[in-house]
């Protein structure tokens, strides 16, 4: 496995720091959800008209492209022109950045539709996506997120859509965190449909000031309650060799800590697991 950070995780983070502090606490690759004040890099010279610039000072850092973090629904029907557009515009970037997995979520209404019908309009809007040029040299994979988190949801998406160009992306803290479900169960309905990984730590402490609205908070990798070991232990053990992605929601959360203090963290704790 390779280790791989989100800009999430370090939104005041330009071009030139993300290559030096990359390379720097021993980074393979970067995943891009945003760039500065931009949260669709797809609409930036940076990863568009000066991509081969930016391409190269990435290179000359060591850093990959892991992989491209999308706004994608594909589970809402009113998004499909949104969602079609976006997609356009990813695969142009992807290419540039020989960048392969794509993040999207499953999203959709449950209050007016089921499981079921929402799979069904996943699986028509993957297949308006799968029939644009270039879409099927890459990877759309739907993060266990949102209505698609625990086992039995995941598995219906994924059963509805066996296309090998779509697949998983395991949150493994979500699925035992929101789903309440133990990482063998998550992993028997993923499996061999995973095809990235995210981690990050988290405590439950409803009195914390740092606590969300269900109670927990994130805190470093291996201090806090999620059985992540496990998860990469099931991920090893599965012949996943992928990525590994930090993801430090410092964008979402301005009160976690820096991106200095915490990245190498992840590097030294994740490091030992991977080797």
């Amino acid at each position: 496995m390779k280790i791989s950070f989100m800009t999430l995780g370090c939104p005041g983070w330009d071009l030139d720091t993300i290559c030096a502090r990359g390379r720097e606490y021993g980074f393979d690759g970067v995943d891009f959800r945003g760039y500065l004040d931009q949260i669709d890099i797809t609409q930036l010279p940076e990863f568009t008209t000066h991509a081969n610039q930016t391409r190269r000072q990435l290179d000359d850092a060591g850093l990959a492209v892991s992989g491209i973090s999308t706004s994608l629904k594909v589970c809402d029907p009113d998004a499909l022109s949104q969602n079609l557009e976006e997609a356009r515009r990813t695969i142009e970037v992807a290419k540039n950045f020989a960048a392969v997995n794509l993040r999207m979520f499953g999203g959709g209404d449950r209050q007016n539709y089921t499981h079921q019908e929402l799979a069904q309009f996943g699986c028509d809007c993957v297949e308006q996506i799968l029939k644009l040029d270039g879409a099927r040299d890459l990877l759309w994979l739907f993060e266990t997120h949102d209505n698609w988190v625990q086992a039995e949801q995941c598995k219906l998406l994924l059963d509805k859509i066996p296309d090998p160009a779509f697949g998983a992306l395991w949150d493994m803290g979500h699925t035992w965190r929101v789903g309440r479900e133990n990482p063998a169960t998550s992993y028997a309905a993923l499996g061999s449909r995973i095809d990235y990984a995210h981690v990050k730590d988290a405590t439950y402490d409803p009195q914390s000031p740092l606590a969300m609205s269900d109670g927990w908070h994130y805190v470093a990798p291996g201090k806090g309650e999620l059985p992540l070991v496990e998860s990469i232990e099931l991920l090893k053990a599965g012949g996943y060799d992928g990525w590994l992605l930090f993801e430090h929601e410092k964008r979402w959360h301005p009160n976690l800590p820096e991106p200095e203090e915490i990245f190498p963290q992840f590097v030294e704790w994740a490091k030992p697991l991977i080797d």
